[in-house]
C-alpha cells in the first residue's frame, strides 16, 4: 500500500492506495508542534478504525506547502514505515513542462494538482484550489504549466476582517442568501462568499483569454470553450454553488496526483537499507 500526505496550511489530507486505487482518506489539522510519534499514533488509530493493516504500507509520498512539518513527516515515514518518503520537489518526475520564470517557486500542491487534472481530464485546463489560499493554474493540452494566480483564500479574508477591525465578529463561511443584508453577520458572509465567487469568475474569464492567446501563439488553435475548469480544495463545493465557470469539482484531486507521480517515480526509486533508515531515525531523534 501507498500512504500519501497532502499537507496544506490548514489541514493534512491522507490517502491510502492499493494497486493504484484509493481505499480511504482522512483529514486532520496541520500542527507543526506535533511530533512524529504523535502523528504516528493518530495514523495507527485511523488504520485500526478502518480495519486496515498498517504493516502493508510499503511506501510514502509527501506534498507539503509547510516546510516546517516536512522534517517530522520524513521522520515518521522512516520510523513507522521503514522507508524514505518521496517528497514532491526538484528532481521528481511529473510529466509537466513548467514555464514559470523560476520553476522551483511553484508550490508542490499546484504541481500535483496540475498533474492529476491533466491525467484525468486532459487539456487545456484551469485548476482552482480553494484552500487557505485560492490558487489558479493554467495548463496546455501538451502538459505545459504556463503559470497562474494566487489570491487570499476565504478563511484568510474572514480572519483578517475579524482581526483587523474593532467591532466585526468571526462568522461562518456560508451563503447568507442575499447580497443586500440587514445585519452585520450576513453582510460579512455576503461580502466574503459572493465576493470570492466574483473573484473566481473574473480570474477564470481572464485566464481563458490569455490561455487561448498563448496556445494560438505557439501553434495550437483552441477556443475558450475547449478549456476545462477543475476545482478542488475544502471550499470548492461552496464556491461552485454560485459560479458557472467550474466544470468539475474534484475534492481528492491532490491525492490522485500524488499516486500518479508515485507511479512515475517508483521504478527509479532506490530502496534505502535498514541500516541507513536506522541511522536517519537516530539522526532525527538527536542520537547521532
Amino acid at each position: 500500500m501507498l500512504l500519501a500526505f497532502d499537507v496544506g496550511n490548514t489541514n493534512i489530507v491522507l490517502g491510502v492506495f492499493k494497486d493504484g486505487k484509493m481505499i480511504t482518506n482522512w483529514r486532520m489539522e496541520t500542527d507543526n508542534r506535533k511530533s512524529a510519534d504523535e502523528y504516528g499514533m493518530i495514523i495507527h488509530q485511523l488504520f485500526a478504525y478502518e480495519n486496515l493493516d498498517i504493516s502493508e504500507v510499503k511506501d510514502v509520498i509527501i506534498s507539503t506547502v509547510v516546510p516546517s512539518i516536512l522534517y517530522t513527516l520524513q521522520h515518521l515515514s522512516q520510523k513507522y514505515f521503514n522507508t524514505r518518503a518521496i517528497v514532491i520537489g526538484p528532481g521528481i518526475k511529473t510529466g509537466l513542462v513548467v514555464k514559470y520564470d523560476n520553476p522551483k517557486q511553484v508550490g508542490a500542491d499546484r504541481i500535483v494538482n496540475a498533474v492529476a487534472a491533466h491525467a484525468k481530464y486532459g487539456g487545456p485546463l484551469i485548476v482552482i484550489d480553494l484552500g487557505t489560499a485560492t490558487t489558479f493554474c493554467a495548463i496546455t493540452e501538451n502538459a505545459e504549466y504556463i503559470g497562474g494566480t494566487i489570491a487570499p483564500g476565504l478563511k484568510i479574508s474572514s480572519d483578517a476582517l475579524f482581526e483587523k477591525t474593532a467591532k466585526l465578529p468571526k462568522v461562518e463561511l456560508e451563503e447568507p442568501g442575499h447580497v443586500i443584508c440587514r445585519n452585520t453577520i450576513n453582510s460579512m458572509q455576503s461580502g466574503l462568499v459572493y465576493g470570492h465567487m466574483g473573484l473566481v469568475e473574473f480570474i477564470v474569464r481572464k485566464m481563458k483569454q490569455e490561455l487561448v492567446e498563448y496556445c494560438t501563439k505557439n501553434g495550437t488553435d483552441i477556443r475558450e470553450s475547449d478549456i476545462k475548469v477543475i476545482a478542488t480544495g475544502g471550499l470548492a463545493t461552496l464556491i461552485d454553488k454560485g459560479v458557472e465557470c467550474i466544470n468539475v469539482v474534484d475534492k481528492l484531486l491532490t491525492l490522485d496526483g500524488l499516486e500518479i507521480i508515485y507511479r512515475k517515480n517508483k521504478k527509479c526509486r532506490k530502496k534505502a537499507s535498514e541500516e541507513e533508515i536506522r541511522q536517519d531515525v537516530m539522526m532525527y531523534e538527536g542520537k547521532l
